[in-house]
């Protein structure tokens, strides 16, 4: 069966709107019988969705998917959900909140995302942790249930941040996995608003608390992966923790959520503006080369010919539009999405990079 195509988008029904918090819910996603094997998903990735107003530009936007991993020797899912965590003047989440009902189409793309835990990368067993904030656990629900179940003898911290009891997001569905898995599923919850009648006392977890705070949960010397997942201060002081602690940077895994201005958008003068080199892309077994506007990404210039080019956020954050730099060098405005690793194996960002000499090729099928 050929893979499915990078930027492929099709036509889901909602089969079910949960309310989680006042400010957050989840979608289910039905997926056609056809569509399947399209839809299988490592533990950890996203959907981008897509709404096309009457008037108005294409918005799209990424959200982890938080229901466990189909079996790598099982059928593919029959059904996706998301949490969609509404932000202030946020287009598509307040038309998920205020307008998506049970019985909607939206138009999906297939999974992307390597924030994952990869079962056939995995040492049998294992001690996994993850630290997030937020809406950050969405991905993180997906990685534990998904390693618990596949791994009979895998242990899970979870270490949550949230402002307040009212707002944490799948506080069930976490409650849950620590029933089913009481000796391997460790949760330990911190709310930074709110006082807790048992735990640990409020407060941010910060650099310095999480440095005190870790090696009192577990031994961390001996964690298999962490992941960490929310905003980028949380990231970053979890980051600095945990190279504080000794861990060694290939362990620790990462995915920002919460990026001011994420949303690039493309000069007005670069419809116009003379080229300034010109780009080579392969994309679904396809290359062409086009040129590239002063003050224009690759991405863009790609758009311009390829409509079916990967991308969501266009702001550096999601990475759907990851390519292999074959040839040529670029300069890359932002990065929150490739690790260390990625970067200096050939990634980029395709929406956050300019080209620096006259021909540039890269390949988003790597």
């Amino acid at each position: 069966m050929a893979a499915p195509r990078h930027g492929a988008f099709h036509p889901l029904t909602v089969a079910a709107v949960d309310r989680l918090t006042d400010d957050s819910v989840a979608l289910t996603l039905r997926v056609p019988e056809e569509l399947r094997e399209d839809y299988r998903h490592a533990p950890g990735q996203h959907l981008t969705l897509r709404r096309i107003p009457a008037e108005g530009e294409e918005v799209r936007r990424t959200y982890s998917i938080c229901s466990p991993a189909p079996a790598p020797d099982g059928p593919g899912p029959a059904e996706l959900r998301v949490g969609v965590r509404l932000v202030e003047g946020g287009e598509f989440s307040t038309f998920a909140h205020k307008e998506i009902a049970a019985g909607d189409v939206l138009e999906v793309m297939v999974p992307a995302g390597r924030f994952v835990w990869d079962p056939a990368a995995a040492p049998a067993g294992g001690h996994y942790a993850a630290i997030v904030g937020g809406s950050g656990i969405t991905p993180v629900l997906s990685i534990a249930a998904s390693l618990l179940a596949a791994r009979p003898d895998a242990r899970f911290c979870l270490v949550r941040s949230d402002r307040t009891a009212a707002s944490t997001m799948f506080l069930e569905e976490a409650a849950d996995l620590k029933d089913r898995y009481p000796a391997r599923f460790q949760l330990v919850t911190v709310l930074s608003r709110e006082e807790q009648e048992a735990g640990l006392p409020s407060g941010r977890l910060d650099q310095e608390r999480l440095a005190a705070l870790l090696p009192a949960l577990l031994p961390v010397a001996e964690v298999t992966g962490w992941f960490l997942c929310g905003p980028y201060g949380l990231v970053q002081g979890a980051e600095r923790a945990l190279s504080a602690l000794g861990v060694v940077r290939t362990r620790v895994h990462e995915e920002i959520f919460h990026v001011e201005d994420t949303t690039a958008k493309v000069p007005a003068a670069a419809a116009t503006a003379p080229a300034h080199g010109r780009v080579t892309a392969r994309l679904d077994g396809r290359s062409g080369t086009w040129p590239v506007r002063d003050g224009e990404s690759l991405l863009d210039a790609v758009l311009r010919n390829r409509a079916d080019a990967p991308y969501a956020c266009k702001g550096g954050v999601c990475g759907t539009c990851r390519a292999f730099l074959v040839t040529g060098e670029v300069r890359m405005d932002r990065n929150f999405a490739l690790e260390a690793e990625e970067t200096e194996a050939g990634f980029v960002l395709a929406c956050q990079s300019h080209p620096v000499t006259e021909e540039v090729e890269i390949d988003f099928d790597r």
